[in-house]
This record gives C-alpha cells, structure tokens and sequence, in this order.
C-alpha cells in the first residue's frame, strides 16, 4: 500500500501527498472522506474496499501562505528544476546564496539557487557581479503546489480538477 494519495483541506485546497496507507488511517479514524478512489483494493481480515486517490479531511488546517514554507534543498532543488542556475549542468548539484552569507546574504527563497559544486566553487564569497555570473532565472518562493510535484512523479488523472481548481 505505497500508492500515493492526494490530501485536501477541508476547503478543498491541495495541502499534500500521503500514502495509501495514512489515506486509510484517516479515513477510519473519520478524520477524512475520500473524494475520488481508484481501482486498487485494499483488503482487511473481513472486508475488501476501494483504496482511495483523492482524500478530504474534515477540519481546517491552516497553511502557511506563499514564501512563508521553510528554505529546504530539496525544494529549491525542484523549484530549479535540479538545473545549475549558472551553466546549466544537472550534476553535481548544491545550493548557492547568490549573496554570500559572509556578505550579509540571507536564507531566503529570494536569495539561494541551485548550482554544480564547480560553478558554486569558481563563485565562491563574491557578488554575482564580481563573479560575472548572474542565476538564469530570479529566484523566488516555490509555486504552492511545488510541494504537491515533489511529492510525486506522475500526477494522477484524478487529482488535475482539484489542482486545476485551487490554481484558478
């Protein structure tokens, strides 16, 4: 039971991706409902159900609104598309500040980037402009639903109307 399961808020708002196995749990501890269920059975010592795709939980959890999510590497990563910010490379990936922190540059979304181990070493503590290297892209908080795509690695059929809806 490893299937991945969309998790909403009770405002139908994505809020993340669980296993099948948590998607269950709550369910019968009738803290969510399912909204969408797929073809996969699930079966106990007495019965056999639908496992579900698309899961609702009954009470409000707040969300920590846009750029307010905590700076991790494995979401700049994604945010980056796990692409050097500077040449290009998907290998030997790190994250760079674009300030260096020895200059007074902050961990924020706004100012770290994905970068290879030599771009962020021929960077090193200097200013983009010192360096002459300058991030293809502006960095910036992850779209809300990055979380959600990081999660898996397909989107299912049956999830698109709820994330096409909250991004509306």
């Amino acid at each position: 039971m490893s299937d991945k399961v969309l998790v909403l808020n009770a405002t139908y708002e994505p809020l993340n991706v669980c296993t099948a196995k948590r998607a269950v749990v709550l369910m019968l501890k009738r803290k969510a409902e399912p909204l969408e269920v797929s073809e996969r059975l699930y079966h106990s010592s007495r019965d056999a159900f639908r496992l579900p795709d698309v899961i609702k939980l009954n009470y409000y959890v707040k969300v920590p609104r846009e750029g307010s999510r905590k700076v991790s590497r494995r979401a700049i990563l994604a945010r980056d598309n796990h692409c050097c910010q500077y040449c290009g490379s998907r290998a030997h990936l790190t994250i760079d500040h674009v300030i260096p922190k020895s200059r007074g540059g902050a961990t924020t979304w706004e100012n770290i980037v994905t970068s290879c181990a030599p771009c962020n070493s021929r960077k090193g503590d200097r200013l983009p402009r010192e360096a002459n290297m300058h991030p293809r892209t502006n960095p910036r908080p992850p779209d809300p639903f990055a979380f959600i795509y990081m999660a898996v690695s397909d989107i299912r059929r049956s999830w698109l109307r709820y994330l096409e809806y909250a991004a509306v």
